[in-house]
């Protein structure tokens, strides 16, 4: 997976991750909204963002990544995880990151 860069959102417009996937030879693009993945919710995992609703952070799945944890890897250890997941995490703190960058220039 090449990470092709990232859309700066237009007015009204939901912020997204646009990443290039290789597929048979041909690159494609495949847009992770991750607003449609990542939710938050302030009784669980003291509000910080999660996957679908679920108890694992977004947090969790950078610091396995982080820690060199292949996505297969992070996939077999927790099957109730998709590819899409691991991007919206991903997506959610590039975009994080580039919020907090302009907010500081």
């Amino acid at each position: 997976m090449h990470l092709g860069g990232f859309s700066s959102p237009q007015s009204g417009e939901t912020p997204r991750a646009i990443l290039l996937q290789e597929v048979d030879n041909n690159a494609r693009l495949s847009v992770i909204n991750y607003q449609n993945i990542i939710s938050i919710e302030p009784g669980k995992r003291g509000g910080r963002p999660c996957i679908r609703h679920m108890r694992i952070a977004v947090a969790d799945v950078l610091g396995w990544l982080a820690a060199g944890q292949s996505h297969e890897q992070i996939l077999d250890d927790f099957p109730e995880l998709t590819e899409d997941d691991i991007r919206a995490c991903l997506a959610y703190a590039a975009d994080r990151e580039r919020r907090l960058v302009t907010a500081t220039t």
